[in-house]
């Protein structure tokens, strides 16, 4: 099953996504078991993120080639960051760079997982059971920036910097799948999404020693490869079994 979430009228609405339609719903299904109150064409729908996130972890360093070419030491176990909501937006929506922005401006190719239920102190089997579905996320970063400052404040959690989705897929092996990143049509990274050195299940029996994860958080997952954006590029991040997420990318004070 596919789920979205949608502006309606200027307002968020979840959906249930058909190959033709999408079956707007009453309320979260990740809270309930919602009622179908009403259809828009897929073609023409606004895609919002498909989930807003009570808490939204990060993980970084988790592929082998990405950790050769930063020539940094192989993690010995899982540890998560955080990133902000306010940086997340849709699919088909703008990436904005700002203009003070100089040098690299890169995008990752991310597999998140979208957690279902409340865990703390899980098992490998609890977590596998927690993961409602799977979405796509791009880390976009302003590399000058995450170099300058003391934390990842601007440099990766700037409005747009986290495009997700189109929507949650609830029946896929997402790590039995492929990742591929295209920049304007062009194939710029595609790798095994699951060659990770510690997977989402790992990562959830680590941090629910301390932390308590509830429906709703979202785990990124890293990425293999990155590359550069320029204002002008359109860049589509496919996981295989999943969907494609596409952006635009703008300068700032270009968007209409």
């Amino acid at each position: 099953m596919r789920y979205a979430r949608l502006s309606v009228g200027g307002r968020p609405v979840w959906g249930r996504v058909g190959e033709t339609d999408v079956e707007l719903l009453s309320g979260s299904p990740l809270e309930d078991e919602p009622d179908l109150i009403g259809t828009v064409p897929r073609a023409t729908a606004v895609w919002l993120p498909p989930v807003v996130p009570g808490v939204f972890y990060a993980v970084g360093m988790n592929y082998p080639r990405h950790i050769a070419h930063a020539k940094v030491a192989t993690p010995e176990r899982p540890e998560v960051g955080y990133r902000a909501n306010n940086a997340l937006t849709g699919h088909r929506s703008p990436i904005i760079k700002p203009r003070e922005v100089e040098g690299r401006f890169e995008a990752e190719p991310e597999l998140v997982a979208v957690i279902g239920r409340t865990l703390r102190h899980a098992t490998y089997d609890e977590a596998r059971k927690a993961v409602f579905g799977w979405t796509i996320g791009n880390d976009v970063s302003a590399r000058t920036w995450q170099h300058q400052d003391r934390t990842f404040w601007r440099s990766k959690n700037s409005d747009t910097f986290k495009p997700m989705g189109p929507w949650i897929e609830t029946d896929v092996d997402a790590l039995a799948q492929t990742t591929t990143m295209r920049v304007n049509g062009e194939t710029r990274a595609s790798f095994p999404t699951g060659d990770m050195v510690f997977d989402p299940f790992d990562y959830l029996v680590e941090m629910t020693k301390h932390v308590t994860v509830h429906p709703g958080d979202v785990l990124w997952m890293g990425a293999e490869s990155t590359c550069q954006l320029e204002p002008g590029d359109t860049v589509d991040v496919e996981i295989s079994g999943i969907g494609v997420l596409s952006n635009p990318v703008l300068l700032e004070g270009n968007q209409q």
